[in-house]
């Protein structure tokens, strides 16, 4: 199997990690050989309730027995897509109550995007450096990293890009400016959180010129950082969510939220203003609505935090130099890129699963699923702590 995927599936990276997946439950995924990986990446944060959640299982199954795909998205009236919108409206401020299911984050960036233009009849767009908010054409457009965007040009035009947390930067917002994309807190970045009330002296400034403020909430969203939306911790409210990851379960999907009034500029005008054939499939819609019930009617949200003080207690190592983040959205900075790499790789020898991020080498990701327990948090730990130790007696 591992040679047919290095022949015949498309490769991402030079080096992937290669695990051959036997079965996955709960905080745990399994290879063909029987060795047992405890999971603090989550699907790089999509596997809120951890993989196989039963009650995500009993949804996609009962959906399946019910109908698949049977019309293009907004067409045909289907029950889970309603239920899922509703849901998220009911859990987002109100001036927030129209939602767009999509099946990627990517793609919701780009409805959002679309949105943002078709509203204010602008076309610049405001982003941030080191952001990354998807990897369509358009998505790469308003992503800051040109290491990551270069071979690819030329992009959509129009994009400005300022400092995240830079006040002197906001003077770029202006009568030009159709929308400002941020993420609420930037993710390929190193996980940096808004500091000095940045996020709503965006909102102000796009207020002041008559511009819309997008929150990618696609890593941050549905109770990964102690709230419902991650923008909650900040004093901010946007005037267009973009989501995705966490609001599967596991399964592939996205959304962007914004006002009725907003929303339904895409109907007319041109008609079909923004149109997608497997948007809010009834399976995946099925998913995301037991995912995100069993989010809001348990304790997982508010334990993110207590969570969080949990690792940052038994993560504790002088070559760790701090831990970014919030709740489960957390990045342990290691000391170099390098010993970064082979701390993740041996954390794999040691039967933990992390992740690189994108545009911080010296970053670990720690993403668990929000279900994750306490006694596996701490194991998870301890491992890290070893893996460290294992390397530096190694380059001693």
């Amino acid at each position: 199997m591992k040679k047919d995927f290095f022949k015949y599936q498309a490769q991402t990276s030079p080096h992937p990690l290669a695990i051959e997946i036997s079965k996955a439950k709960g905080s745990y995924i399994y290879d063909t050989s029987g060795k047992k990986y405890l999971d603090f990446v989550a699907g790089v944060s999509a596997n809120s309730l951890g993989h196989n959640h039963p009650k995500v299982t009993k949804a996609i199954k009962n959906q399946l027995d019910t109908y698949a795909h049977v019309m293009v998205y907004g067409e045909f009236i289907q029950q889970p897509q309603v239920e899922l919108c509703k849901l998220l409206v009911e859990n987002s401020p109100k001036n927030l109550n129209s939602v767009y299911i999509t099946n990627s984050g990517t793609e919701a960036t780009e409805g959002a995007l679309k949105l943002a233009k078709r509203v204010t009849k602008r076309s610049e767009i405001i982003a941030a450096k080191n952001s990354y908010h998807g990897n369509t054409m358009g998505a790469m457009s308003v992503s800051g990293v040109e290491e990551q965007n270069a071979a690819f040009r030329p992009l959509i035009p129009g994009t400005k890009f300022i400092a995240f947390n830079c006040d002197f930067c906001l003077e770029k917002i202006t009568t030009k400016t159709a929308a400002v994309l941020l993420e609420t807190i930037q993710g390929g970045a190193g996980f940096i959180e808004p500091t000095n009330n940045f996020l709503s002296k965006v909102k102000k400034r796009c207020d002041q010129v008559g511009a819309l403020l997008i929150l990618d909430e696609i890593q941050t969203g549905i109770g990964r950082t102690g709230t419902f939306w991650g923008f909650e911790n900040y004093n901010v409210t946007p005037d267009i969510i973009i989501t995705g990851k966490g609001l599967g379960g596991g399964m592939p999907i996205g959304a962007f939220i914004a006002n009725f009034k907003l929303m339904n500029l895409l109907k007319n005008n041109p008609k079909l203003g923004h149109i997608s054939t497997f948007a809010g499939h009834p399976v995946i819609a099925a998913a995301g609505l037991a995912t995100v019930t069993e989010i809001i009617k348990t304790h997982l949200i508010k334990d993110t935090l207590r969570k969080e003080k949990l690792i940052k207690k038994h993560l504790n190592h002088p070559a760790i130099l701090e831990i970014r983040g919030k709740g489960l959205m957390l990045a342990a900075i290691l000391e170099t890129p390098d010993l970064a790499v082979k701390v993740i790789h041996q954390c794999l020898e040691n039967g933990l699963i992390l992740f690189f991020l994108l545009f911080e080498g010296k970053a670990m990701r720690i993403t668990p699923p929000l279900t994750i327990s306490d006694n596996e948090i701490i194991k998870g730990c301890k491992i890290i702590l070893k893996s460290i130790e294992d390397m530096c007696i190694q380059k001693k």
